[in-house]
């Protein structure tokens, strides 16, 4: 009983620290996670759940240690805002890893990527023809940027001079096969309107779709669960003979 009482009593006094040190280190550890942030954010987490858990050694010194590692993580933020040429080194540098439509192959094997992490990088961005992309930069944080060859950059409303008004966010209407007639109220549309919506595309019931959406400007989203997708292009490295 006296062991769970003092589980209790360290789990509040380490969950209000890391609430403060969380507070204190800023957003950045998770807007922006370097190596180093990760790294630091792990072992603070380490040192609290050993104050929480580990009875028998005394609170104090681990409470001790996890406000040093608080503090020193602070200072290296601090170091890293107040001097640039510190920064280089203690976050690293961004690092070009497509010039001119061109591979920088010892870009690559000089931070340990393979084409393959490159190609599921620009992926993510939306590119899937290398042809398309200018240049490929790798920031510190691990994320890829990408700048599209003119051609292939999209053309914006601003470009053609057209006024656009806004779309706004999409408001889930069916999730699951289940109708949220709330978000249906919320857009000033009901449910005979949803239904001929879903039967004008050869939807019977609500039941057959997975996911429906709708936006104020009116772009209607539906996905059934039945595709009708025959073979799924598989796009992974080559696995080998079998």
């Amino acid at each position: 009983m006296n062991e769970g009482l003092v589980v209790v009593v360290r789990s509040i006094i380490s969950f209000f620290t890391l609430l403060i040190f969380a507070k204190l280190l800023g957003k950045q550890q998770i807007s922006q996670l370097t190596f180093f942030d990760y790294v630091l954010g792990i072992t603070i987490g380490s040192i609290a759940a050993e104050l929480t858990t580990n009875l028998a050694t005394r609170a104090w010194p681990q409470w001790v240690g996890l406000l040093c590692w608080a503090a020193l993580g602070y200072l290296m933020q601090f170091i890293a805002l107040k001097w640039r040429y510190a920064a280089k080194y203690l976050e690293g540098e961004p690092t070009i890893v497509i010039m001119n439509g061109k591979i920088m192959e010892k870009a690559l094997r000089k931070m340990q990527y393979r084409v393959s992490d490159i190609m599921e990088l620009l992926r993510n961005k939306d590119v899937f023809d290398l042809n398309q992309v200018d240049f490929a930069i790798i920031e510190p944080n691990g994320q890829l940027s990408v700048l599209k060859k003119a051609e292939y950059e999209p053309l914006t409303a601003k470009d053609m001079k057209i006024n656009k008004k806004s779309s706004g966010i999409s408001t889930e209407l069916i999730y699951d096969g289940i109708l949220i007639e709330e978000n249906l109220r919320q857009l000033n549309k009901n449910k005979k309107w949803l239904i001929n919506q879903l039967k004008e595309r050869g939807i019977k019931n609500v039941s057959e779709v997975f996911l429906a959406t709708l936006n104020p400007g009116g772009s209607l989203y539906i996905d059934k669960y039945d595709d009708h997708i025959k073979k799924i292009t598989d796009i992974g490295d080559y696995k080998g003979p079998y």
